[in-house]
């Protein structure tokens, strides 16, 4: 029907394209597929770096506060104190980064919406983002606490 439309002889190529609804599907398939990945990759990434931001800001915080840690395992403190103490910190900071994103990106929402399209950001991905936030700083400040956990009261008490 479409060749006798376009009055198209036998030996001409055709100058028209049937799309059909699987044609549409295979073709949004193959352009989101990539960005799909992408989009669970980058955070991930994210993730991976806070963390080790994190965990070096933790073993920094045990450094300085040395003697502090000697102080209060001389005064009574165990080791499940002091681990409890540095895992509740680590976890805190991660949370209160993931707060000021999810602050960031209501605002960039705000802006995208007056401009753009609508957005929302549903609370179950608040509650979710801020969660895992605090578990990456959680399983992130794992050592910088064990380790300042393991710490000789006496050895600790002579540090600068």
């Amino acid at each position: 029907m479409m060749r006798i439309k376009r009055k198209l002889g036998a030996d001409e190529k055709d100058a028209f394209g049937i799309i059909t609804p699987d044609a549409i599907t295979g073709i949004r398939d193959r352009v989101l597929g990539p960005i799909f990945t992408i989009i669970l990759i980058v955070p991930a990434i994210a993730l991976i770096v806070g963390a080790i931001v994190i965990m070096n800001i933790m073993l920094v915080a045990v450094t300085e506060r040395t003697k502090e840690i000697g102080i209060r395992k001389s005064l009574g403190a165990r080791q499940a104190d002091i681990l409890r103490q540095f895992l509740f910190e680590s976890a805190t900071l991660s949370a209160i980064g993931g707060t000021i994103g999810l602050i960031v990106a209501e605002i960039l929402g705000i802006i995208i919406t007056k401009y753009v399209f609508q957005t929302r950001i549903p609370i179950w991905a608040v509650v979710v983002a801020i969660g895992v936030s605090g578990l990456v700083g959680a399983a992130a400040g794992l050592f910088p606490a064990w380790k300042a956990a393991r710490l000789d009261p006496i050895e600790a008490l002579r540090a600068d």
